[in-house]
């Protein structure tokens, strides 16, 4: 398993939520220091951890681990072309808006 990437989806999920390492070390009862050497790959975080990561970030276990997982992404898109299968065409203007929206204005 590769640590720089499992930390650096952390620290990601983390800096979209606008939280600092110390909000989400107190979420996770962990050490601040400690969530930093996660961040960047120095550590490893155990599963009750991890648990408490994903859980505080309100994020899947599969979100973080998206880099390690073979079709993890191949999946999230399935789930999508099947929500789009279910849709009404205003629906699918209005999911076709908001992703388009999200992909404006989100860093690169």
């Amino acid at each position: 398993m590769d640590r720089k990437s499992l930390g650096k989806r952390i620290n990601m999920a983390r800096k979209e939520r606008n939280w600092t390492s110390e909000r989400l070390s107190e979420a996770c009862s962990i050490n601040a220091t400690y969530l930093r050497q996660i961040e960047s790959g120095a550590k490893m975080p155990s599963l009750p951890v991890f648990v408490s990561i994903c859980e505080a970030l309100g994020v899947s276990p599969s979100y973080l681990l998206a880099d390690m997982l073979p079709n993890a992404e191949s999946q999230d898109i399935a789930a999508i072309m099947n929500l789009c299968r279910q849709a009404t065409p205003k629906q699918l203007n209005m999911i076709y808006a908001m992703l388009s929206s999200a992909l404006e204005h989100s860093e690169p």
